[in-house]
């Protein structure tokens, strides 16, 4: 029992008062800011989807452009009019045409004319998983600052018991674990490379 009057003195409470608070309020204050990039994270993933959608949706009018000239073309009864149809298609058919004139509608000029939406879909969803990490951030954050905050509690509570309390003694041992244990989920705490 004399041991563990350690747990119960003032030097141990009032320390055990400051690192807890400390440990709190940094916490919480990482939490705050890991909520405030993810909503930064989220809002530019949706403007990056919103911007995707609208240049696939581009592309989709760029391809029936394309598959219209394409007809005009094949059909053109003078060279004049087949001259006119071919010098308006978009860069991707002219470049499919001169590697496969059978087939010019192929994989190789989906892939081109959707290069730029298939990249701003790729933005959005790195921009997305940014998000949810900055989330899991805050979640281990707030676990942090809710076993510190018990911690706090309890010694601060403690340090209101007569000295010769075994509550007393027994807040200090619990506040103290729980110092511990906030310390070894603070150095959990996933960090977020931007």
């Amino acid at each position: 029992m004399g041991r563990l009057k350690f747990f119960s003195s003032e030097l141990v409470l009032g320390s055990l008062v400051a690192i807890l608070s400390i440990l709190a309020a940094l916490s919480g204050y990482q939490s705050s800011m890991a909520d405030s990039d993810q909503i930064r994270y989220n809002v530019q993933g949706q403007q990056a989807l919103t911007d995707a959608s609208a240049e696939y949706l581009s592309a989709n009018q760029l391809i029936v452009y394309d598959y219209t000239l394409y007809n005009g073309w094949y059909t053109a009864e003078t060279a004049e009019k087949t001259e006119h149809y071919r010098s308006s298609f978009s860069e991707e058919l002219n470049a499919s045409m001169a590697t496969n004139q059978e087939e010019p509608f192929n994989k190789a000029y989906y892939t081109a004319m959707y290069l730029e939406p298939q990249a701003q879909f790729d933005e959005a969803d790195r921009l997305f998983e940014l998000a949810e990490e900055f989330n899991r951030r805050g979640d281990a954050l707030r676990l942090v600052l809710l076993i510190s905050a018990l911690g706090l509690a309890l010694a601060a509570w403690a340090s209101l018991l007569k000295t010769e309390s075994p509550v007393r003694i027994a807040f200090g041992i619990f506040s103290t674990s729980m110092l511990v244990y906030s310390v070894i989920l603070y150095l959990r705490v996933p960090v977020v490379a931007v």
